[in-house]
């Protein structure tokens, strides 16, 4: 018997920022969660699988209209008729208190309660499934030590969305332990709510899947859902699958031996040339960090802009359609001396003394965090949210950026750095 574990599909999450892109597949990317569900029901029918577990997220809060819960139960509608069972339980993004509109799904669906522990049990299989689901979006307590105890004789699975111990990135919602969860002596625990793919235990199995779809440049690799083989009422085998449509990486290219900003492009076409194989067809996006201390440094803070259009124009030129460049993060570093620069009798000596004043004091970087606080306020709804959003009110966030400027001033105020 096969069963099928995901979690966190995310359908239709809005990605933030792409109009801030010229020339972003936004068609792609906007459709990356339906077509990684889509990837998902077809892995549930070609395994024959008995069913098919998803441990919250499903969505990413209250619908626009109704076309993503359509789209899901069309979902569920060809698993029913593929004779697949689906158990599913709200997490932090789709708790009862975040999803307004609902929709009936087909008989083949069951969701578990988000006011109590709730059991189902199907004989026929030999599976018995225990797990809540989250009421509001955010739930403290620890949702585990309150889950039923196994049943005899059949196959016992927990599902529960929660960070166990703490992740980073994820909130501390439905806090447990290992040891909470091995206490209730079930066979299989199918988690929801970390992104990133984690084999907690093997006795007993204790997996989080990760997303199905990476939806920004923290969530790389391949994403997808895991296949468990079961005989006996024991788990025979754990496999990965993955089902991603797009596929997110970061390059980080080290420069320090490259002397011009071509060196740089050939250093960064061979990343993206990695990169774009081990995506394997499907569209590539890739961030580039761009690190080191070199000497194409001046060369590349004079015309960022430039140096990111020749770098998309050879992204095009090496995968077409396929590859997307999303950003080049420049914090590569100038081969000029800074504390010769700062011991300067000069304006330029006073610039770079005070910036290293600046970034070396935390009551100074204190109460600028609080004047740009303010400011931040007023940015746009995609510069304040998401994975990127800008903290102008973090004392160290300010302090790489001081780094960035300085860097930045160099081969203006010092020159060199000829192509």
């Amino acid at each position: 018997m096969k069963l099928v574990h995901a979690a966190d599909l995310h359908l239709d999450s809005p990605l933030l920022g792409l109009e801030r892109y010229d020339g972003a597949p936004v068609h792609r990317l906007r459709n990356a969660t339906r077509e990684a569900f889509e990837n998902l029901v077809k892995l549930c029918i070609d395994e024959s699988a008995a069913l098919l577990l998803l441990a919250g997220d499903l969505y990413d809060g209250n619908w626009r209209d109704y076309s993503t819960g359509l789209f899901f139960a069309a979902g569920m509608s060809k698993l029913r008729r593929a004779g697949v069972r689906v158990v599913w339980i709200r997490g932090n993004h789709d708790a009862a208190s975040q999803i307004a509109k609902n929709l009936e799904l087909p008989p083949n669906v069951r969701e578990l309660d988000h006011k109590r522990p709730d059991t189902v049990t199907y004989e026929e299989i030999g599976v018995v499934v225990h797990g809540q689901g989250f009421a509001t979006r955010e739930v403290r307590e620890n949702l585990a030590r309150t889950y039923p105890n196994p049943r005899p004789g059949l196959f016992n699975i927990g599902m529960l969305h929660t960070s166990v111990t703490g992740r980073p990135g994820h909130d501390p919602y439905a806090p447990c332990t290992t040891d909470d969860l091995r206490e209730r002596g079930y066979e299989y625990w199918a988690l929801g709510h970390v992104h990133q793919r984690e084999e907690l235990s093997c006795d007993p199995w204790m997996v989080f899947p990760g997303n199905l779809q990476g939806r920004h440049a923290r969530e790389c690799g391949g994403k997808g859902a895991t296949v468990v083989t079961v005989e006996d009422l024991r788990v025979r085998a754990v496999e990965h699958r993955v089902l991603d449509s797009v596929r997110w990486a970061v390059c980080e290219i080290d420069v320090s031996d490259c002397a011009s900003p071509h060196e740089v492009l050939a250093a960064l076409e061979r990343s993206l040339a990695v990169e774009h194989a081990k995506a394997d067809t499907r569209l590539l996006a890739a961030r580039v960090v761009v690190s080191g201390q070199s000497g194409a440094h001046a060369a590349l803070a004079r015309e960022p802009a430039r140096w990111l259009a020749e770098a998309r124009l050879l992204a095009t030129d090496l995968g077409g359609d396929d590859i997307w460049l999303e950003k080049m993060q420049l914090h590569t570093r100038d081969t000029v001396p800074l504390t010769e620069l700062r011991a300067r009798d000069d304006a330029v000596g006073q610039v770079f003394r005070g910036l290293a004043e600046l970034r070396g004091s935390d009551a100074e970087l204190s109460s600028l965090s609080q004047e740009f606080g303010e400011l931040a306020n007023k940015l746009p709804l995609s510069m304040r949210e998401g994975p990127d959003s800008l903290r102008l009110d973090d004392p160290e966030t300010l302090r790489r950026a001081l780094d960035e400027v300085e860097q930045l001033l160099l081969p203006r105020l010092v020159g060199g750095g000829d192509e």
